[in-house]
């Protein structure tokens, strides 16, 4: 084989990788970028509530509502989702 065939085919081969490289990485860039987050919660700017209503914390963790007028309206599921360390999903 001639060292020009050669390098023509060493140009298309290395060609059709950056082509196949380029699509795959348009294809796949913003899906991948989405799943690359690992916060699950939204942090919140809004002041707290005069009810004693406590907010999420930024970092995600969650602390369950101990004030006596929050507890006298919750259901038993909600008060046992939130002794797990739960975040309820019951009213």
């Amino acid at each position: 084989m001639s060292p020009i065939r050669k390098a023509i085919l060493a140009v298309a081969m290395v060609g059709s990788t950056l082509v196949g490289g380029g699509i795959g990485a348009a294809l796949f860039a913003g899906s991948s970028a989405n799943a690359a987050s690992t916060q699950t919660t939204t942090p919140t700017t809004a002041a707290p509530s005069s009810s004693g209503a406590a907010a999420t914390p930024a970092g995600g963790t969650f602390h369950s509502n101990e004030n006596a007028t929050h507890e006298a309206g919750e259901s038993a599921a909600r008060e046992a989702q939130e002794n797990a360390g739960q975040v309820p999903t019951v009213p």
